[in-house]
């Protein structure tokens, strides 16, 4: 069992950035890849990106490459999404969620993907 938390989800103007923090609690935290996601209003859950359990791999969407990085402290039991030169267009509700290797790639199908409750970030123009 993993249970995440989200945090650090605010109001910016475009070109700012924020810093979103997961934080979980349970056993084995290094056993997780874990993932971000993010849903716009009226829109479908989209990936935002991953990372490998002992955080040697890092994925990315192509809206967020280069603007986003995803660290993450195993001794902190934490991940991080770092979000820089923000857009309106990144305006969402963001998700954190932990699961076995590359589990992001078909969360739909997978029964064993834990979820967070989410952090609001909106981007102003």
């Amino acid at each position: 069992q993993l249970q995440l938390v989200e945090s650090g989800g605010g109001l910016v103007q475009a070109g700012g950035s924020l810093r979103l923090a997961c934080a979980a609690s349970g056993r084995s935290f290094s056993n997780y890849a874990l993932a971000w996601f993010r849903q716009a209003p009226g829109q479908e859950r989209e990936f935002v990106s991953a990372i490998t359990g002992n955080g040697d791999t890092a994925f990315w969407s192509y809206s967020v490459k280069g603007r986003f990085t995803i660290p993450r402290d195993n001794t902190k039991n934490t991940v991080y999404l770092q979000m820089n030169s923000l857009k309106p267009e990144d305006t969402a509700i963001y998700y954190c969620a932990g699961g076995g290797p590359y589990f992001w790639t078909n969360v739909r199908a997978d029964n064993n993907v834990y979820w967070g409750q989410g952090t609001q970030v909106t981007v102003s123009s």
